[in-house]
């Protein structure tokens, strides 16, 4: 073992989950040793990746931000805002030093004998593989592939003249002013780039194949305004217009899960009193899908439908034929001119990134296994895996998962353990399987192309994945460790004591 680089934790990823934990660990687990490695040149994660115009978060800050940290700007956070909220998280928390940036992690192997988790981790600069250990591992990196972005294979994509860009790698001499561009997509990305684009192009198409849930609300809050014009504290005014949203969204989505055809049509006539009696509301807004089976997209100001209003953005829903020189035939048989097509076409997703790991040598498969409570991983010993929420906003399961992984890790040390690992008991080998999220409870299309790569789901507790904040932060607070399906062991140096 390199005791150069052992840590007692470490956190894969300086991300707003990675800084999240870290922040976590730091209060709650003050003894323990740790380091995040982070593969790019500087913290953020998404918000670092992503680089497009007008991008911004998709989820209030009140609720994305951290349970810890205040947000004291407009409700909606630019990319800009976002890197600044967690480069403070950062320093006040002086973790800078903790943060070893440009690492890659190769292999990731558990060593029974040891007790540890033995790392080749890549210095991306150098190409040198150097040897880290630790004895307890966050998976904090998120759940996509930051290198590359999903295109599907468009029929004689190479045929086309122009420029085709996805929005994660966007290129910072892109000059779109003056251009006719098509943004293929529907979600919030989309919903994002093409107000912020719209002004400066000659033409802009917002091209999708089916339509999404969005719902208008403006950059604002009036509760922490009127906090605010009161002088209170913006550590009170943070949770209470946390809560306050938290109960907001909350019931949307249950109004949408138990009245769809009522939340369908309210969410509409908001559109519509933007876009005009005369528009095709139906055809370009209406989804195929119930609302609530992904995720709805928030427009700022209604600044999408505007934009449509005023002809700047030409709605067109439709499927692609194939691509041309000079732009898109659709199957309808329109063909649609461009400069420049920008494929908002999601994420290429996979569990615990492209980390090769193996158990005493023996690789493991992620998708053959069970999920404990959705945040570990049945038979791999001392991980704990951050995967948000996909509804409620992803910062809401951080925080959480961090005060139950820490509560862990007190416990262990408390009865000194080395080593914890959620076990199947027998016959639960059989279990029926689900996926991680099962089909009809979050359907969107990114993380159907990657689930086979997400642990399973079991028929019975805990071997199942809630996913859901409000019944979470009743069922977290209260696991007995003790009582549960986890299995401690103890090192050879500490057996006995």
């Amino acid at each position: 073992m390199n005791k150069e680089n052992y840590f007692d934790m470490i956190i894969v990823g300086a991300g707003i989950s990675g800084i999240g934990v870290a922040r976590h660990l730091q209060d709650k687990c003050p003894s323990k040793t740790f380091a995040i490695i982070e593969t790019k040149p500087s913290f953020g994660g998404t918000w670092h990746t992503h680089k497009y115009p007008g991008v911004r978060s998709d989820s209030d800050m009140y609720t994305f931000g951290y349970k810890f940290k205040p947000w004291i700007s407009n409700p909606i956070g630019t990319g800009a805002e976002i890197l600044n909220y967690l480069g403070e998280a950062l320093e006040e928390g002086n973790l800078g030093d903790h943060i070893h940036y440009q690492r890659r992690i190769i292999s990731a192997s558990w060593s029974t004998e040891q007790q540890l988790w033995l790392l080749k981790v890549c210095d991306t600069q150098t190409g040198t593989v150097s040897d880290y250990s630790c004895n307890f591992l966050w998976m904090a990196a998120g759940y996509y592939s930051h290198d590359k972005g999903y295109t599907p294979d468009f029929p004689n994509i190479d045929d086309f003249k122009g420029t085709i860009v996805h929005p994660q790698t966007w290129p910072e001499d892109l000059d779109y002013k003056g251009k006719k561009v098509i943004v293929i997509g529907s979600g919030a990305t989309a919903a994002t780039l093409n107000p912020a684009m719209a002004d400066d192009c000659h033409q802009l198409i917002m091209l999708q194949r089916s339509p999404t849930y969005f719902v208008v609300d403006e950059n604002r809050n009036e509760l922490a305004d009127t906090l605010r014009a009161l002088n209170i504290d913006e550590e009170w005014i943070h949770e209470i217009v946390r809560k306050s949203l938290l109960k907001h969204w909350r019931e949307i989505f249950d109004a949408a899960a138990a009245h769809p055809e009522e939340t369908t049509k309210q969410l509409l006539e908001v559109i519509r009193g933007y876009v005009g009696e005369d528009f095709d509301l139906e055809k370009h807004f209406l989804p195929r899908y119930e609302p609530g089976q992904q995720r709805i997209a928030l427009i700022p100001g209604g600044n999408l439908f505007k934009k449509v209003a005023e002809g700047k953005i030409k709605m067109v829903t439709d499927h692609i034929d194939r691509f041309t020189e000079t732009g898109i035939l659709t199957q309808s048989g329109e063909h649609l001119d461009a400069d420049i097509i920008v494929t908002a076409t999601g994420f290429n997703i996979k569990f615990a990134g492209d980390i090769a790991f193996d158990i005493n040598g023996k690789s493991i498969n992620f998708g053959e296994r069970y999920c404990y409570h959705g945040f570990m991983v049945s038979g791999v010993p001392n991980m704990i895996s951050i995967f948000g929420y996909l509804r409620t906003s992803w910062t809401m399961r951080v925080d959480l998962l961090s005060e139950t992984g820490c509560r862990l890790i007190n416990h262990m040390s408390d009865k000194g353990y080395s080593s914890c690992t959620a076990e199947l008991e027998k016959g639960e080998e059989d279990m029926e399987r689900a996926s991680f999220f099962p089909d009809g409870n979050f359907n969107a299309g990114y993380i159907k192309r990657g689930i086979n790569t997400f642990p399973k789901q079991g028929d019975r507790e805990p071997w199942t994945n809630k996913s859901d904040y409000y019944v979470e932060r009743e069922i977290f607070p209260k696991i007995d460790f003790e009582k549960d399906v986890l299995v401690f062991a103890k090192s050879l140096e500490t057996k006995g004591v």
